[in-house]
């Protein structure tokens, strides 16, 4: 169930940092790291392909140093997606960390 509720927050995480600028796998695998995700390739890069397969994000391959990376960005429905997402996380945030006010 715990892995159900993270997959979520982490798709979240993706389209977030695909509205600011285009994004590619192994620096998304650092990015969620930092804030606690250990992620395989196995859990990100099928995220990436559901949210791409959804269209959440569009996909732009370049050659860096002579390989493919895929970038990622964020289209229109990811975005208004994501704008739906930070009210209900708000909600969410404010409804469970104010622990005292229904005591």
């Amino acid at each position: 169930m715990i892995r159900e509720f993270f997959l979520g927050f982490i798709r979240i995480h993706i389209l977030y940092h695909a509205s600011k600028e285009p994004v590619y796998g192994a620096w998304l695998m650092q990015e969620l790291a930092r804030h606690g995700y250990e992620l395989s390739p196995g859990t990100l890069y099928p995220a990436l392909h559901v949210l791409e397969r959804d269209g959440y994000l569009s996909k732009e391959v370049r050659v860096i140093e002579g390989r493919q990376r895929k970038y990622y960005r964020i289209t229109d429905r990811g975005q208004m997606v994501l704008v739906e997402a930070r009210g209900r996380i708000a909600e969410l945030v404010h409804e469970v960390l104010d622990e005292g006010a229904d005591a």
